[in-house]
Formats: C-alpha cells, structure tokens, sequence
C-alpha cells in the first residue's frame, strides 16, 4: 500500500512538472529576441592609489555585467529573450570608434564606465541608434548644460552624493563645515558640490583650505610619511568646526585625515564617513546574496563600479522584459516614463529622472568596515518623491533633452 502511494505521490509531481513545463513552452516556442548589449570601460592612465587595496582589479565593472546578464538570461528564458553582453577595456581614442562599430553589429544598449569628455563623444557618435548608459562618470553638468537625450546616467550625480552626506550631518547638528579640498579639476568640482549641499541644507562652511598636490611618490615609505605628517599643522589653528570634510576625489591625501587632524574631530567625504553607491559592508535588503554571487564569482568584493554596471545592464532586462522591444526609442520611452521601476537592493525601487535622465536611488554613508546611514534621511521630505531632495531636482534643472 505503501508503494503504490509513493507511486501515485511521484506520478502526480512528475504530472505537475509536466504542467508547468507545458505552461512555460509557448513563451519558450515563441520567436526569441536577440538582445546585445556592450560594456566599456575606458581605461586612463591614473597615479598609483593611496592604499594597496584601492588598487583596481583587471575585471572591475565586468563582474557586475556578468551577474546582470545571467539574471536577465534566467527571466528571458520564460519571456522569450537572450541576452548577450559584450565586454571592452579601451583607451579614450578607441572609444567612439568601437561603441560605433557594435551599434553597426546590431548592440543598441551601451553602458560606458568613461570620463565625462568620452561619454558625451560616444553619446553624440551614436545619435538616437543607441541607448548610452553612464555607469561612472559624476559630472553634474551631464546632467544640466551638458546633458543628451541619449544618455541616461545610473552612476550618481556628485550633488547627489554630497546632498546625501549633507542631510545626515545637519541630521547630527553638525551644521558648521571646515572644506579641505585638493587642487586637481575634479577636487574642485566636488567641493564646489559640497558647497551647494551646504547652502542648500542649511550648513555652513566656516573655512575653507586647499591641499595643493605636489607630486612625488606617494606609495613610497617616505611620501606616506610626509604627507601623513603634514595633517596636524595642516589642519591647525582652523576656526571652530563640527565635523572635517574633505573633497579628493584624486586620491592625494583625505585617507591621512582621520586620526591626523589637530582638532578631535570627525572626518567625512572622501575620507571617513563616505557617500556611496555599494560597499562590501552592505547587507541590507536582500544584498547579501548579491554579495556572495559576486565574491563567488570573482574572488574579491564588489565595488562601486562593479554595481552600477550590474544595475545599468538589469535596467536593460527590465526594460526588455516590459515592452517585449530592443528598439532604443521604445526603451528610452518607457525607461523615462511613469510604468519603470526596478529592485535595486537599496530598500525601495529604483526610477529615472524624465527631466534629465538621472537614475533615482539612495546613498549609503559608510564608514570602512560598516554601514552608517542611508539618505535620503526620513527628515527629508519631496511632494514626488524623497529621492528627488539628492541631487539637482526638476526646478533646478538646466537640461533640455
């Protein structure tokens, strides 16, 4: 008797794969939609990074688009679609030639981890024949003066970066700013960031100093030395301050601050408490299995790079998945309209800016080993949507797209 309910028991399941295979093959007998995409990563020669373990690892940013590209493949195995990814590491002079011969090989989706300079060139090579998605580069001018139809931004804007540091500081009431920031062309943008957070927010910035880089080994024993030795009378006899922020986005000295300076203060920006896309400390809203995809798959952690190409390429899978389309004007629509939203492991869905294409989403604020703060900070209020109080909102707006 027993048997034979074992056997009722395993020929019902088997009837209910049956079923369920059944119920997936007309999607599966269905004319398949070829979907290809590109990732490129322009690579600039760059100083040797303060730490060791900043160093960059040959697969940064195609890790993510591996990850993205299997997930998109698992749904489009129900829907119909196959998803291809291709991955290129080229100088800025081969850029524009290489996105303009895969868009002549049929890939219409481009995600560019490239300077600001690159990305607009791309972006005007390929017209409207392709959807280009910035993975990395900050400028806020692409998102204003600078900013083409054609381009739609999942790497943050640096406003949104510094608008999320902003509010949990004035959250903390540690409304008065001493700004470091260094002498390179991006330290100077992101300082001048920092300084609209502040006027925007409410803070103030009770004095500024520049730390001029001078050049030099800085891996070497004695230009660590030098410059960590440097910070206490550097940051000496400053007017009184609540917390220290640092604009550095060149790497040339933040990372000695903490612990350095002559005041006991704390350290945030591009050292100390840091706003960020991802972080290997972050585990919340179901990242952890992202986490360990990755480290499965890679043997490192994940960085910042590595999830704004993942979420470039599964902005696509969603896309695709919705409109059964890989027409770029079809995909810019309906990314851009009121229907997209996509999972993002931040805790709510993530959407784009119609105004200017930016991805909405929040900001981590990470010290180095843990998860400090998520803005928007809840304080902080938007008759649309609390995402829109990080970075330029639809008023502020310059871009006409």
């Amino acid at each position: 008797m027993r048997g034979t309910a074992k056997t009722i028991i395993c020929a019902f399941a088997l009837g209910a794969v049956a079923f369920v295979s059944a119920s997936v093959r007309p999607a599966l007998s269905a004319d398949t939609l070829t979907v290809k995409a590109a990732v490129i990563r322009v690579d600039v020669e760059k100083p040797l990074p303060i730490s060791r373990l900043d160093l960059p690892p040959d697969d940064l940013g195609f890790v993510g688009g591996k990850l993205a590209t299997a997930d998109n493949q698992t749904t489009g195995r129900f829907t119909g679609q196959e998803f291809e990814t291709v991955d290129l590491a080229v100088g800025p002079d081969q850029a524009v030639a290489e996105v303009q011969r895969l868009v002549g090989e049929g890939v219409y989706y481009i995600v560019m981890a490239a300077e600001a300079e690159t990305l607009l060139a791309v972006a005007d090579a390929v017209g409207d024949s392709a959807v280009v998605v910035n993975a990395q580069a900050m400028d806020d001018r692409l998102r204003n003066d600078s900013c083409r139809s054609n381009i739609l931004h999942v790497a943050p804007s640096r406003a949104m970066l510094t608008d999320a540091l902003a509010q949990f500081l004035m959250w903390k009431k540690w409304r008065e700013w001493a700004l470091i920031h260094g002498s390179h062309p991006e330290d100077l943008l992101l300082a001048d960031a920092y300084r609209r957070a502040a006027k925007k927010f409410g803070a103030k910035i009770v004095e500024e100093r520049v730390f001029e880089d001078t050049g030099g080994a800085r891996r070497t024993d004695s230009g660590h030395v030098l410059v960590q030795k440097q910070m206490p009378v550097f940051t000496q006899r400053m007017d009184d301050y609540d917390v220290l922020v640092a604009a550095d986005e060149a790497d040339v000295f933040a990372a000695y601050l903490p612990y350095q300076t002559w005041d006991p203060r704390p350290v945030a920006g591009s050292a100390g408490l840091r706003p960020t896309t991802f972080h290997p400390a972050h585990e919340a809203w179901g990242a952890t299995q992202f986490q360990r995809r990755f480290e499965k798959e890679s043997n490192r952690y994940a960085r910042p790079l590595d999830y704004q190409v993942w979420l470039a390429l599964r902005v696509l899978g969603e896309v695709v998945t919705r409109t059964n389309s890989y027409d770029p004007g079809t995909m810019k629509d309906y990314l851009l309209g009121p229907n997209f939203e996509l999972a993002a492991f931040k805790g709510v869905k993530v959407t784009f800016r119609p105004w200017n294409g930016q991805l909405r989403q929040p900001v981590l604020l990470v010290g180095d080993k843990v998860l400090v703060s998520v803005s928007p900070q809840k304080e902080y209020l938007h008759k649309v949507s609390r995402l829109d109080t990080l970075g330029f909102d639809e008023p502020e707006s310059t871009c006409v797209r």
